[in-house]
């Protein structure tokens, strides 16, 4: 028969939710991959390089990118926290709050929810007596786990006007020779329905590439809020179910 630690690793080993983060993030990215591959064979993401006189579709692709890696760095930090978080869990139901608070509150894993419990313990200390309220503490928490999160949004949204300023910019092109336009002069007619030709594909172009940059920035960090949001939960829960209560019984008592 096993240890008790080496069962806890094992159920630890099976119901891990912080790689869940990190995999989907991962999954997400193989399939945009492949698209992105997909497209290339057939021509359309050379079509659009070409076709685009602006570049402004190459800029979304461009922001496109560092977007991704930010995304994949919040990722691996929110599944960072999720993994401490469980691991400061484990600790409090195996040995009791009460004793791992007093022996082992130094020694827990580096983090942002093990700063969150010391912070609970030293404010306990100060206080002396009453009920603990962490609201305050909760709010920091949220906002430290959050971090940088916002920067998706923000991509999101100029990846998003970028495509409508090229969309303007494609039409000013198209309807610019139609001042200038005479029906007797077949090469001038012709000349002029090129630039329109041009115009448009402009506008068609980096509207797409800015709808399709917005949308998949969006899922992804959808997929790190709903992360983050899980590991403030847990924090939330560990500390009012066995944090709170055992520094209230000590200094109470």
């Amino acid at each position: 028969m096993g240890s008790p630690n080496g069962a806890g690793a094992a159920v630890l080993d099976i119901n891990a939710p912080e790689r869940g983060a990190l995999l989907r993030w991962m999954i997400f990215t193989g399939l945009s991959i492949f698209a992105v591959v997909l497209l290339w064979r057939y021509g359309l993401i050379h079509l659009m390089a070409v076709s685009d006189r602006t570049y402004i579709s190459s800029v979304i692709v461009a922001l496109y990118l560092v977007t991704c890696g930010h995304c994949f760095w919040r990722t691996r930090a929110i599944a960072r926290e999720d993994e401490v978080a469980r691991r400061c869990r484990v600790l409090l139901s195996a040995q009791g709050a009460d004793a791992a608070l007093d022996r082992d509150v130094a020694n827990m894993p580096k983090g942002l929810v093990p700063d969150h419990i010391r912070s609970l313990v030293t404010k306990a200390a100060a206080q002396g007596f009453g009920q603990i309220d962490q609201t305050l503490l909760l709010r920091a928490l949220a906002d430290r786990l959050r971090g940088s999160n916002g920067f998706g949004a923000f991509v999101s949204d100029m990846l998003m006007k970028l495509g409508l300023l090229g969309t303007i910019i494609g039409f000013i092109i198209m309807l610019a020779p139609i001042a200038t336009l005479d029906a007797a002069d077949k090469a001038a007619m012709k000349s002029s329905m090129g630039l329109m030709s041009d115009g448009m594909a402009v506008a068609m172009y980096t509207t797409l590439a800015g709808l399709a940059g917005s949308i998949l920035i969006r899922i992804q960090y959808y997929m790190l809020d709903v992360a983050t949001q899980r590991v403030f939960s847990d924090a939330v829960m560990m500390t009012e179910t066995y944090v709170t209560p055992a520094l209230e019984r000590r200094h109470d008592g």
